[in-house]
This record gives structure tokens, C-alpha cells and sequence, in this order.
């Protein structure tokens, strides 16, 4: 089964000011290497099996940046869809998995982030091959970290006993306060959510259909009313 990138591209990069500014977010700058974060978040992905060209979700700003920066580490033909105005995350990857949809049957999908510094590709790839087996069996996979200190800007995973590697999640945590934060360290079943994703396509319309269908109905208007422009797919806005 084919494994999708689904990389979210369209932040702002406001927090990394005046470094990184509006016309050129963080994510397209070389902030850890000679390439930009864009570019290191596909090329990491180099020597896992099945990997398809990405789906890269941006907005029409940063659209030529994109394309560009594709274009230098020889990745001839990613799917870019622009988003007409920002939405969160959960629209974002809901119309990249319909975009997938249109070109394959039913891919896995490994939605990352375009602006994450991973060191440790080797087990990046051991975690995205087991996450990839739980996809192919109809679960939503979600990447955990192990915290290293109690840390107020990370939302958290609440996580049952390790089976191989694979975690059942009991309940997600937003952002808490330190002190909360602090007994999580210690009880050692917290982790870090990463927002990093793996699951079938068709999986996730269900779950999405099943619990924020209006999200689905919205999303399913835009991607289907889309306009093709050169070699981006624009959302329709009037769905949104």
C-alpha cells in the first residue's frame, strides 16, 4: 500500500520574527542545514518503502516557494493544494485525504508538519513502519515523544501500557500549567503530541463524517469545486 506525505506548509512563522517573516515563514528557510525545513521534512523520508510524491498544503503566498524548493531536491511531482484561508489543522489534512483519494484507492497517509527538527532518522523511519501497520488495519496512529522536562507548550498523550511499540491512547491534553505538567513527567504514561499522523484515507473521512460531519461536507464542496491553476489545485473558498 502506497504511503502519502500530507505535509501542513501553512504557518506563518510569526513566533520566529523578523528572521522569519510573512512572505517566508520559517518552514522555507534553512534554519538546521543547507536545505529548508521543507525540504528536510521529505527528504528524511528517503528510503522508506512505497512512498509516494507529497501532498503539500500551503497558502497561494507561498505557492512558487513551494513549487521551487520541490523542484531542487528533484521531486518532479508533488500534489500542492492551496488553501484559501487558514483553517485549522483537522480541514487541512480532511482535504488532502479527499485529494488522495481522487489519485489512488486508498493510500496511507503520513501527515507531518513542515517545520519539525528530527535527528534521529532511524528510528523515525521504525516509528512511521509501525505506525503504517496500524493505518492498514483501519486505526488513527499518532506519534508520541518522551518528554524530557515539564513542559507547558506541548499538548499531551495519555498512553496505556506499551504492546510492541504501539501505544492505545486513553486521552489527549491540551497545553496544561506547569505544575500539571510536572506530575505528568513523573507518572511516566504522559508523551508529547508531536501532530504528526498516520491513517488510511478513507479511515479518517469516516471518523470525521461519523463525528464533524460539517467539517466533511465543507471540505468535500471545496476539494470537489477546485480550480486547477498551472500546477497547483486551488481550493474553492466559497466552500470553505
Amino acid at each position: 500500500m502506497q504511503i502519502i506525505p500530507v505535509i501542513l506548509s501553512g504557518g506563518s512563522g510569526k513566533r520566529l520574527w523578523p528572521l522569519s517573516r510573512k512572505q517566508c515563514p520559517k518552514q522555507y528557510l534553512p534554519l538546521v542545514g543547507d536545505n529548508t525545513m521543507l525540504q528536510e521534512t521529505i527528504l528524511r523520508l528517503s528510503g522508506l518503502d512505497n512512498l509516494a510524491d507529497p501532498i503539500i498544503i500551503c497558502n497561494a503566498d507561498h505557492r512558487f516557494l513551494v513549487a521551487e524548493q520541490c523542484q531542487q531536491i528533484d521531486i518532479e511531482n508533488p500534489v500542492i493544494l492551496l488553501e484559501p484561508v487558514g483553517r485549522n489543522t483537522a480541514p487541512a489534512i480532511a482535504a488532502a485525504a479527499l485529494q488522495s483519494l481522487k489519485q489512488t484507492d486508498d493510500a496511507v497517509l503520513l501527515v507531518l508538519s513542515a517545520d519539525h527538527v528530527i535527528q534521529d532518522v532511524e528510528s523515525f523511519h521504525q516509528a512511521i513502519n509501525i505506525a503504517s501497520k496500524q493505518a492498514q488495519n483501519d486505526k488513527l496512529a499518532t506519534f508520541g515523544i518522551v518528554p524530557t522536562d515539564a513542559n507547558t507548550g506541548y499538548g499531551y498523550i495519555k498512553a496505556s501500557k506499551d504492546d510492541n511499540g504501539v501505544y492505545k491512547v486513553e486521552e489527549f491534553v491540551e497545553k496544561p500549567d506547569l505544575e500539571t505538567a510536572q506530575t505528568y513527567l513523573e507518572q511516566g504514561n504522559f508523551l508529547w503530541n508531536s501532530g504528526m499522523f498516520m491513517f488510511k484515507a478513507t479511515t479518517l473521512i469516516d471518523e470525521l463524517t461519523a463525528h464533524s460531519p460539517d467539517i466533511v461536507n465543507s471540505v468535500s464542496d471545496s476539494v470537489n469545486n477546485a480550480e486547477q491553476d498551472l500546477d497547483f489545485i486551488r481550493l474553492d473558498k466559497k466552500s470553505i
